[in-house]
């Protein structure tokens, strides 16, 4: 009898462990399956490391997942920002967002961040290249944001297209949204040529944020044929291109400042002109007034006529 109760008590035993190791088996599956829940829920959406953000901006917040589709969104390029790259670590938003609504560091047109502060967010990877002239552009002396012109939770940013950038420009630049409306201009509202084939927003060395080192270096990646050198070269052309051109437009054709001859007038006084061999006549002469100039003096831009020597400033064919 004894031998039985013992035995019994020892079966009861037996039953008890597998009853409980069942349900710490069923337990522990339960855990990992809520832990596998929990890590499908922080996973990263659109950009490395965005989980602690997209647990609250998730797909109801389109503009700011769309940032997806862009270059700052290539999970693949390790040099790709994070959310805390640009908007800050922000941990009081994070804690308590319903006190705290913007993050540590926004870029709206209602950003209480100063515009350096927002601008060194993007400076701290844009660095170099087009971007080397900055801080002594036009634009960052009269604290302009980087954002003022460039979206980036967007798939097209207007700026960087060819035929919204313009859009962009004229906002600030009044006078020149007038001028490209003009009938003798650049193919700008085309496409064909744009702002920033000429300027570099982001600063240069040359003058007006010129692409290259002037003016007349600027217009020649267009205008070859006017570069020279010629025999003989008209000084005005050599020294500024804007001198006797509007490149924005103007109501005069070729984008000349002011119609000819008044604009050869300009420098040639009409009651100025070459009189018997060797002699200057000062006298007014009526067939010199309000005359087609570059009806004899095609070639302006410099020529390399070898008759007339005599005459070799008048830059004739």
């Amino acid at each position: 009898m004894e031998i039985f109760m013992r035995n019994t008590h020892i079966f009861f035993l037996q039953i008890l462990v597998i009853f409980f190791a069942l349900n710490l088996g069923i337990l522990s599956q339960n855990v990992m399956a809520q832990d596998d829940d929990d890590d499908e829920a922080a996973e990263d959406l659109v950009i490395r490391g965005d989980k602690t953000c997209t647990g609250c901006h998730d797909e109801g917040a389109e503009s700011v997942l769309a940032i997806g589709k862009t270059k700052h969104g290539t999970v693949a390029d390790e040099r790709a920002p994070t959310c805390t790259s640009c908007h800050g670590k922000s941990i009081r938003h994070m804690d308590r967002p319903e006190k705290v609504p913007m993050p540590s560091r926004t870029f709206g047109k209602n950003s209480k961040n100063p515009v350096e502060d927002r601008n060194k967010a993007c400076l701290s990877c844009h660095q170099g290249g087009k971007q080397m002239h900055w801080i002594s552009s036009t634009h960052a002396n009269r604290d302009v944001a980087c954002t003022s012109c460039h979206q980036i939770h967007t798939a097209q940013d207007k700026v960087r297209d060819r035929i919204t950038q313009t859009e962009v420009c004229f906002s600030c630049h009044k006078e020149q949204r007038a001028q490209i409306n003009r009938p003798s201009r650049h193919p700008t509202r085309e496409g064909k040529v744009i702002c920033s084939d000429c300027h570099n927003p982001h600063g240069s060395v040359g003058p007006s944020s010129m692409v290259r080192d002037s003016i007349n270096d600027t217009c020649y990646t267009c205008h070859m044929e006017k570069r020279g050198p010629f025999v003989r070269n008209h000084p005005p052309v050599q020294e500024n291109c804007a001198l006797c051109h509007n490149p924005h437009g103007t109501t005069a054709p070729n984008l000349l400042r002011v119609r000819s001859p008044f604009l050869c007038q300009e420098c040639h006084e009409p009651n100025t002109h070459q009189g018997s061999p060797g002699t200057i006549d000062g006298s007014y002469r009526r067939n010199l007034l309000a005359r087609g100039c570059v009806n004899c003096h095609t070639q302006i831009h410099g020529s390399n006529n070898p008759e007339n020597v005599r005459l070799e400033d008048l830059l004739q064919r």
